[in-house]
Parts: C-alpha cells; structure tokens; sequence
C-alpha cells in the first residue's frame, strides 16, 4: 500500500504542471496528424467531377469512374469550386465537363473535357483511370457515329448494339509480376507507421523526463524524511518505479486507442500490441529509474533525458522506419537494435505487416523484458546508496 500511495503522489506531482497533460495526451497525437497528413500515405486518391449541366452520357461517364477501383470521386457544384479543392489539395485531380456535353457528341462535334491535377505520385495513376473512362465512352460514340453517317442505320440504334456488343466481349487479361520483394510498409495506412514510432518515442521520452523527479526527491530531502518513517528503501523504490510505470503504461494506452479510433490506425493483434506497450512500458519505468539515481541536478538529468530519448529514438527506427534502414545499410539496421525501441517497432512490425500473433513476438518481448531487467536491477542498486544519503 504504501508503494501504491508513493507511485500516487509521483503521479500527482507530475501533472502538477499542467504542461504535462499537453506532452502526455496532446502532442503526440498532433505529430501522428501532421506527420501523415504531410505523407499522404497509401490512402485512396480523390478525383472530383463537376458537370454544370448533367445529361445521359455525362451520367454514364460518372457512373464509369465510380467504378473504377482505387478511386474515390467527389461531386462538385461548379468548375470554379473544383479548381479550389485541386489547388488547396483536397481532391487529388478533378474533371470538368464541358456545357451541353451529350448535344455536342451527338452531332457529332467534338467536345473537350477539362482534367485538373496537382502534382504528386498519384497523378498519373488518376489521370491513366480518367482516359480509359473517357475512351471508353468515345469509342462506343465513334461506332455509333461512323454506322450513322453511312446510313446503316440511326445513331441511337447503332449506339445501343454497340454498347451490347462491347458487355459481350471477353475482358481482356492482365497479369501483372513483382520483380524482388514488396516494400515491408508499402501497405500500411497513412498515419500507420508514424504512430507506431510515435508511440515508441513518447513512451520512452516522456517517462525518463520523468525521471527528474526522483533526483527533486533526493534533492529536498523527501526521501530522507520518507525513510525515517516505517518505510524501507525497496518500498520506496518500488513506488517511485511504479509511478513511472504507470505513466508510460497511461500514455501509451492513450496513443494507442486514440490513433485507433480518430485515424484508424492498425495496430494489427490487439493482445500482442497491449502486451508491446506494456513490457515496453517497463523499459521506459526502469530507464527512468536510472536517470533518477545517477544525474546530480535537475538541469543535468533534464539534458540526459533529451539527448538519450531524442537519441535512442532517432537510432531505433522511430523517426526513420527500420524498413527503410534495412534497405539502405543491413550496418546501420543491426547497430538499430542496441536500443529497445527497435525491438518494440520489430513487434509491432510482425503484427501489423505480417499479420502475427502474441506467440509471433515472443523473442522481442523478451529482449524487451531483458532490457527492463538490466536497467532496473542497476537503477536499484544505485538507487539504494544515493536515495537516503
């Protein structure tokens, strides 16, 4: 009881200042915003389709690019307010039917449709789903037209047989083939695998910041004052341990549920993600510990805290996928793994991309669990020499 009553009064001391509570709950999710909605991830492009006045063969053309697979289209009012949303991003690309589309192509005139894009990796892909449409639709317009004109019968018969004919045909097949391998992320969402580093990174740092109030504790004299009552070392050990852990195991649950619900995030096996966070949690807890039991000042373990936790994260694949150093340096990608955020982001790797179970990550959890064990067992050794002298 009396840990529990000392990791209570940590927490509380903590949130004290009301800056925490944006560090804990606020930024972290803003970063995952900002960071995804820059990247755009590998989410469906939006293509917006204006047509002032709307007819049969207009229809027929909408109808036919929402069909099409990987496309989401967008209804606008007028071509003025498509241009905006191309230009402010909104819409990947936009098509604007001319005036009087159908009267023009049923007499035979030619009529020019407007395509709108900005640029980007998507670009091409919309417009390629665009100019099949339209050259679809031309096609069978040019049968019709070609039987008309030679008097082989009226236009819209000859429209009509050819549309039948055209349901008719056998499609034709296209097989594609992958020369290598697939990129590891290439299917994740746009705000997947940033909130996956983000949580690894805030965890981490957010607890060994943390960590300073137990060098404020040794300071003022708290701890001196705690032991003279009937309350031994390890208990206050145990406490201060368990105020961390607490912390990060609050913070990470956040994160997790949070980016769930507002930006759909897959965190893949929800028992393996809970157990990631957790043994990552303990990690996080005993690192702290340590900071709290060799930094001298508040000062000096407020710049440790920065430079190991900015570091830490930098190195292990938090602020640069762990994929990506893998395919630039396998160097660089082993030397990742001195730290325990590369084993975490490995867990939630293997159930997010590979789709795997607790029973998948069982060897990161226990590089996870080792790292956690070192760094407590050398906290509380030193922490039982500085803590009441």
């Amino acid at each position: 009881m009396r840990a529990t009553a000392i990791a209570r009064v940590s927490l509380v001391r903590y949130f004290r200042d009301r800056a925490s509570f944006f560090t804990v709950f606020v930024l972290p999710m803003m970063i995952v915003l900002l960071l995804g909605a820059a990247s755009g991830g590998s989410a469906v492009p939006k293509l917006g389709f204006s047509a002032p006045e709307p007819d049969v063969l207009t229809a027929e053309l909408l109808a036919s690019l929402q069909g099409a697979d990987g496309l989401e289209v967008v209804e606008i009012d007028n071509p003025e307010t498509a241009v905006r949303q191309v230009e402010r991003g909104d819409v990947q690309a936009a098509v604007i039917m001319p005036i009087g589309y159908e009267a023009t192509m049923l007499s035979g005139a030619d009529a020019e449709i407007r395509f709108v894009t900005r640029e980007g990796p998507t670009s091409q892909g919309v417009a390629d789903v665009v100019n099949a449409a339209v050259t679809e639709q031309a096609t069978l317009l040019r049968t019709a037209r070609f039987v008309s004109e030679r008097d082989l019968g009226t236009f819209d018969e000859a429209l009509g047989v050819a549309g039948q004919v055209q349901s008719e045909l056998p499609p034709v097949a296209v097989e594609a083939t992958m020369a290598g391998e697939a990129f590891a992320l290439a299917g994740l969402g746009q705000f997947d695998i940033y909130a996956q580093g983000m949580l690894v990174l805030f965890i981490f740092m957010t607890t060994l910041t943390a960590g300073a109030t137990i060098v404020q504790t040794r300071r003022l004299g708290v701890a001196r004052r705690t032991f003279s009552t009937p309350t031994s070392v390890g208990t206050m050990i145990a406490g201060e341990a368990l105020g961390r852990f607490a912390l990060a195991a609050l913070q990470g649950s956040f994160i997790f549920v949070g980016t769930w619900l507002f930006f759909g995030v897959d965190w893949g096996d929800p028992l393996g993600s809970a157990v990631t966070v957790i043994v990552f949690a303990a990690v996080a807890s005993a690192a702290a510990m340590l900071l709290g039991a060799v930094a001298g000042n508040e000062q000096q373990a407020s710049g440790l805290s920065w430079a190991v936790g900015i570091g830490g994260a930098a190195l292990g694949g938090c602020m640069f996928p762990l994929a990506v150093l893998e395919e630039l340096s396998e160097t660089v990608y082993q030397v990742a793994h001195v730290t325990p955020h590369a084993w975490a982001l490995e867990a939630f790797q293997t159930l997010v991309v590979d789709g795997g179970g607790l029973g998948d990550i069982v060897g990161y959890l226990g590089v996870l669990a080792g790292f956690a064990a070192v760094l407590f067992l050398l906290a509380t050794w030193r922490l039982r020499v500085v803590l009441v002298r």
